[in-house]
């Protein structure tokens, strides 16, 4: 039984392909077109699956999308109604846009299937609710048999929470929240606020947070949602505006707080780090509430989450801290993307009726892995027809102690390896890497290679055996998703030289022995490395720390601000040319920055700054 997912038209369009109940292949369209969040029909995508599982478009038996079209037609038309006269102006620019193209999504969707090779496509569409799909994606995959699937984002179709209960190959719903009340969207609403893109920059505003104090906590419960004891919650719309118009929030938000909302090339200040812990304390709040009761009422000792707030490591982190689940799983694609891998599973097992399949290492995902590969002599091919140059290791071990070695002395480097992550985190096959060790290194990255905000902190990678000793966490967090705190042996405070070069000096901070990892609360957005999922990248962390004693490695997405992480080995050296990486290793190929030809490098470095 092969099932093709399909998630598209709103933001991260991506394609997944199950096998038997086994996610055999998932990719984001953005990966292949280059263009971030790209929501297009993931024509890329799609072929990227078909030919991975080497699956000939009519051999697919269903193709499912990841929403029903009609029923979010429908909550617009009654939401326009409801709130009738207001919002004409964005009904009139929302109505010809559904009337030309979404109201027909089917029609739609077999065109596009039609030009990649199906014929009578339209005869094996289904769609899943938008929710179904965020629950399928969180249960099916997890390696529990058992557990509460809770599911929370901006807005599916009606939806924006949900609570249903994964049981084998059953997932009955149980309760839900409608729009227009949505976690999801008040934290969008203060993304906009603080000047951030909405849909892309939410995790901006968690990386804002613990620079500020909540000391607008109380103004939010009081004024802007109304949180019950169990963590269901309505918001005041009289604060909002992003049912009917055209922004998040309205004027009399902006008078709450005391100022408008700030523009995207406006100075960050402290009352904007404020504003983000605020509502950073106010969501760890709600989802601590939620899962609470949910443990209470249900009795079932393990959580599945997804959707975008499913992002929010540092809430994350919380409900795990607390104990009341024993056993915590994430779907790694939380968003939309994963939109696909849990329509097509949902179809499986609700549509078909297929078995749950036997248990994975370390789940249904592989470790997210799921992505395009190059074999070596391709890797060297493609190299070669853009200029690199180049030396091959031996083998394996050779090209890890050459990384090894280049990482302990203090270099940067681009690391393209095996299969491509699915989702929005570099976990090891195409990451930049560096030595948590240094003071540096943080702005070293965020400066000269990410071309990003300088406040903006990375993630440790670390060995599962060795992440307790280092971190408040002995768990598994394989896809980035859990924050923890750095272990109290490991911190130490910031000296002045460090405060001035971090560009924070008129901040209380605190810093640790890895202080490119550690956020200015000693916390860090931890991955365990496993060697089952990435041998690779394993064997790569037990070389470092053999040279230095420290298990752990800066990572992070292998991209520039702006652009998706890199997918094919002619992405990986674009990226690399033009920022201020110093090794870049593709399979076994080791490309050094001074080897390069200067007046390539010249070009690629003038092509990002015009980017």
């Amino acid at each position: 039984m092969r099932i093709l997912g399909i998630s598209a038209y709103y933001h991260d369009s991506a394609a997944a392909l199950v096998v038997d109940g086994r996610v055999v292949a998932a990719a984001q369209e953005e990966r292949f077109s280059r263009r971030k969040h790209d929501a297009r029909f993931p024509a890329h995508a799609v072929r990227f699956c078909l030919d991975h599982a080497r699956v000939a478009p009519d051999d697919i038996d269903a193709v499912v999308f990841y929403e029903k079209p009609f029923l979010k037609f429908e909550r617009l038309l009654e939401t326009y109604l409801a709130f009738a006269p207001r919002g004409y102006r964005s009904f009139a620019m929302a109505m010809p846009l559904w009337i030309r193209e979404k109201l027909f999504q089917k029609d739609l969707l077999g065109r596009e299937l039609t030009r990649l090779g199906f014929t009578r496509p339209a005869g094996r569409l289904l769609f899943t609710e938008h929710h179904q799909s965020h629950a399928a994606s969180a249960f099916y995959p997890s390696p529990f048999l058992e557990a509460v699937v809770l599911t929370m984002d901006g807005v599916g179709e009606w939806t924006t929470a949900s609570v249903s209960i994964g049981r084998g190959k059953t997932l009955e719903p149980v309760r839900e929240i409608q729009f227009p009340h949505s976690l999801g969207l008040l934290y969008s609403a203060f993304t906009y606020y603080t000047g951030f893109k909405v849909n892309s920059g939410e995790y901006k505003v968690m990386g804002l947070a613990p620079y500020g104090t909540p000391r607008f906590t109380k103004e939010i419960l009081d004024s802007l949602i109304d949180v019950k004891p169990d963590g269901s919650f309505r918001l005041n719309l009289d604060y909002f505006d992003y049912a009917t118009g055209l922004r998040m929030t309205n004027d009399r938000f902006a008078r709450l707080f005391g100022r408008p909302a700030r523009t995207p090339d406006e100075l960050l200040e402290p009352f904007h780090m404020d504003i983000a812990a605020s509502v950073q304390a106010v969501t760890d709040e709600v989802m601590l509430r939620l899962s609470r009761a949910l443990a209470d009422e249900f009795r079932i000792p393990n959580l599945c989450l997804a959707g975008g707030v499913a992002l929010n490591c540092v809430a994350n982190g919380k409900v795990l801290r607390d104990g009341q689940f024993q056993r915590i799983w994430i779907q790694p694609a939380a968003g939309d993307a994963g939109g696909a891998v849990g329509a097509a599973l949902a179809a499986y097992h609700g549509h078909h009726g297929g078995d749950r399949v036997s248990a994975c290492t370390p789940d249904g995902m592989s470790g997210g892995y799921l992505g395009p590969e190059y074999a070596q002599d391709d890797i060297e091919r493609r190299l070669q027809s853009v200029g690199a140059r180049f030396d091959v290791a031996a083998d394996d071990r050779a090209m890890i102690a050459a990384t090894a070695d280049a990482l302990a002395s203090g270099q940067a480097v681009g690391w393209f390896q095996g299969r491509m992550e699915f989702g929005p985190r570099a976990l090891g096959a195409r990451s930049i890497l560096g030595d948590a060790r240094s003071s540096s290194m943080q702005k070293t990255l965020n400066l000269k290679v990410k071309y990003r905000e300088s406040f903006r902190p990375f993630a440790p990678a670390v060995l599962r055996e060795d992440v307790a000793s280092w971190f408040d966490l002995d768990d598994d967090s394989p896809y980035m998703l859990l924050v923890a705190d750095v272990k109290e042996q490991h911190r130490r405070a910031m000296t002045e030289s460090e405060q001035r070069l971090f560009g924070i000096d008129k901040l209380n901070v605190v810093r640790s022995t890895i202080p490119a990892v550690t956020h200015v609360d000693y916390s860090a957005r931890v991955q365990t490395v496993h060697r089952e999922t990435n041998a690779p990248f394993y064997d790569l962390l037990q070389a470092f720390k053999a040279r230095t004693g420290c298990p752990v490695l800066v990572n992070t997405s292998f991209n520039v601000r702006g652009e998706p992480i890199v997918c094919t080995p002619e992405d990986a050296f674009r990226c690399f040319m033009g920022t201020d990486l110093d090794l870049l290793v593709v399979g076994r190929a080791l490309l050094r920055k001074d080897q390069q030809d200067s007046a390539r490098r010249q070009d690629y470095a003038r092509s990002f700054a015009a980017d």
